[in-house]
């Protein structure tokens, strides 16, 4: 018998890189950073690998090493590396490095001497984020360290990259603008002779909406979960519809505690919500410490027995509250808080425009105290 439990459907996953792969002629780098935002990272990666991702994509050298030593072999790229991180373990294990500056590269270089094999590297500019990269003054100096690295042996420049501000909406002309500044970027890193096999820029929503940002690689993240990242539906046709997406996460608990009380009672913490008449409470045990926003109290929607309701209250650390009239609820019913949406149950997408955020935000912050379950074909 479980409490909680996050349940991922790991065909689907699969099933959606295998639309992601279909709409582009590059590889698809699956992105796994944030434990598969939420998801589990190692089940993920397994079941985007059978869908036909080629590259595995994660924001920190712990996250890559968990992939490696799982066994996963499939080529794999790090990008948020602090100085004095062990860059030798990366190496040796055979992750990809980015690099935004000559003092990275240099730390790169010198990790790679001591290991006596190359560093695999990604040389990353920024076309208009305004965030990670090397600014396009800068990229000149990075371009002529990594080159004169590679002429040495002590590197190999694998890729040149960069990310969208504004995929989100494909029709925005900063997604025109910094396609070529790209351009432009590789350009000046062939000059000085960095010809690299990959050349990757497309986020989820470029993968499925902007195919002249394709280039080598994509690396959708969101989509592989099933989450749908265009915040507008363009008027152009698109690579890859969100209908054809499936969410894999399904949040769920079982009801802990039912008892009626009567009109009046306070509910939760400051009593913000009170009992318009006797009514019968079911207490459920996910919580803020779990990731279900303090900003649901009082609405986060939820299903219950068939049954649409809304938290009553606010959330606590570990539980919150719901009020459900005189339906007959026991201790031990499913409360479903987001999924796929097949039986009715709220979605990941309604959790955000509820909340005002994204649904990235909302996968991503179920906390590990929930256990994963691994279902679909994949599992």
């Amino acid at each position: 018998m479980w409490q909680t439990q996050v349940q991922v459907d790991l065909g689907a996953i699969r099933d959606n890189v295998r639309h992601l792969r279909q709409g582009t002629t590059a590889e698809v780098m699956a992105v796994v950073k944030g434990d598969a935002y939420g998801h589990g990272i190692v089940p993920a990666a397994r079941a985007a690998i059978a869908g036909g991702a080629t590259w595995l994509g994660v924001a920190t050298l712990d996250e890559a090493l968990t992939l490696r030593q799982a066994g996963i072999t499939t080529p794999l790229l790090a990008w948020l590396i602090v100085p004095g991180m062990p860059l030798e373990q990366a190496i040796a294990a055979d992750v990809d490095l980015s690099v935004a500056t000559p003092a990275q590269v240099d730390e790169a270089v010198e990790a790679a001497r001591r290991v006596h094999r190359p560093a695999r590297l990604h040389l990353k500019v920024d076309t208009g984020l305004g965030r990670g990269g090397a600014a396009i003054a800068d990229w000149p100096a990075v371009v002529e360290r990594v080159a004169k690295a590679q002429a040495d042996g002590s590197v190999e420049a694998v890729g040149v990259w960069s990310h969208l501000a504004r995929a989100d909406q494909p029709e925005h002309p900063t997604n025109a603008d910094q396609i070529q500044a790209f351009r432009q970027a590789v350009a000046i890193a062939a000059r000085s002779g960095i010809n690299p096999r990959y050349r990757h820029l497309s986020n989820s929503a470029a993968a499925m909406a902007l195919p002249e940002a394709h280039f080598d690689l994509v690396r959708p993240g969101i989509a592989v979960y099933g989450l749908n990242p265009l915040t507008s539906r363009p008027s152009r046709k698109v690579r890859v519809s969100p209908d054809e997406l499936r969410p894999a996460m399904t949040l769920r608990a079982r009801v802990l505690l039912v008892k009626r009380v009567p009109a009046g009672h306070g509910v939760s913490y400051g009593h913000a919500y009170r009992t318009k008449r006797a009514t019968t409470l079911a207490v459920v045990p996910l919580g803020y410490a779990d990731g279900i926003p303090r900003a649901a109290s009082g609405s986060g929607p939820l299903l219950l027995n068939g049954r649409r309701y809304r938290i009553a209250g606010r959330v606590c650390m570990d539980q919150f509250v719901v009020d459900v009239g005189d339906v007959p609820v026991q201790a031990g019913d499913i409360v479903t808080l987001f999924g796929p949406g097949d039986d009715g149950e709220p979605t990941a997408d309604e959790w955000a425009e509820l909340l005002g955020t994204i649904n990235y935000e909302i996968v991503t912050r179920i906390g590990q105290r929930v256990p994963r379950v691994y279902v679909g074909e994949a599992s």
